[in-house]
């Protein structure tokens, strides 16, 4: 059974249409999702989805419709690409974070709509109703307070913490980092074994560019749900041991791999029907502008 429609095109977007234009006819969308099992009728309805959710917005030219992200995609899918891209782990500036809020009952729906949006950004749930985080999200805080409307509801501190308790303790009250390390060592075990045999196939001359456009979406699909998990600790805080510094660098060099042949692949449906000359041209189609961060 194939991925989530909308999850899926939310990667072929990041990956691809948001450097080439930011703009796509959806038959070309159709075209390319078809490859994973998707059809034309879950792409039309996913894409009103994110219509309707502020993802996107379409323009007509003749009789074709067209799609570009908004504003408040191009932020969630660049903020989403720096940190599946990072190869390794940031400094901290020994900072923490915090935003407090106490939102009434009969606004239960803004509770949990703001839970998943600091989730998403890295927070942790440190006790009820206060949520930490100890990289610099100010910004990010700022624009969710902004758009959900909660600016009575809420407070935000950045501060030190003086103890008594270690940072490790800190940590592991706030986020179960043994899930987000299983889910490390689970994708390097899957697809450690794939890259090998890829790489063979490729010097063989036996992977077709679609194969490897298929294969590069996957294996971005695929990582890019450990951002579900993963709050992008700073290496200060993080574990001895932690899964995630070899599975981003088997992902580098997998991704690397399969880089030229995926993005021919995606120009050649991409410039039936689209202007390709609107890539962006500090784009480099063969390596991700994140990928050496």
């Amino acid at each position: 059974m194939p991925d989530n429609t909308q999850s899926m095109i939310f990667t072929i977007y990041g990956d691809y249409i948001r450097h080439y234009g930011n703009k796509i006819w959806v038959g070309s969308l159709i075209q390319l999702l078809d490859a994973f099992g998707h059809n034309e009728q879950a792409v039309r309805v996913a894409m009103s989805r994110m219509y309707k959710n502020g993802w996107v917005q379409s323009e007509r030219a003749g009789n074709k419709s067209y799609y570009f992200l908004t504003e408040q995609g191009i932020k969630r899918i660049d903020e989403a690409g720096k940190r599946i891209f990072r190869v390794k782990p940031h400094s901290w500036d020994g900072k923490w974070r915090m935003l407090f809020y106490s939102i009434p009952e009969d606004k239960r729906h803004l509770r949990d709509e703001l839970r998943k949006e600091l989730i998403w950004s890295g927070f942790g749930s440190f006790t009820n109703s206060v949520w930490i985080s100890p990289n610099d999200l100010e910004e990010e805080v700022q624009l969710i307070i902004r758009k959900y409307e909660i600016e009575v509801y809420v407070d935000f501190f950045i501060s030190e913490y003086l103890g008594p308790h270690s940072f490790e303790s800190i940590v592991r009250r706030s986020w179960s980092l043994e899930l987000t390390d299983e889910k490390y060592r689970n994708f390097i075990k899957n697809y450690s074994e794939k890259y090998i045999i890829h790489q063979n196939l490729l010097q063989k001359g036996q992977m077709s560019d679609a194969e490897c456009f298929v294969a590069r979406t996957y294996l971005v699909h695929e990582y890019r749900k450990s951002l579900f998990v993963d709050p992008g600790l700073p290496k200060e805080l993080l574990p001895e041991v932690w899964s995630g510094s070899p599975a981003a660098m088997l992902f580098k060099q997998y991704y690397e791999l399969l880089a030229e042949p995926a993005s021919r692949f995606f120009e050649h449906i991409f410039e039936k029907d689209n202007e390709l000359r609107n890539k962006d041209k500090q784009y480099d189609a063969y390596a991700h502008p994140y990928i050496n961060d």
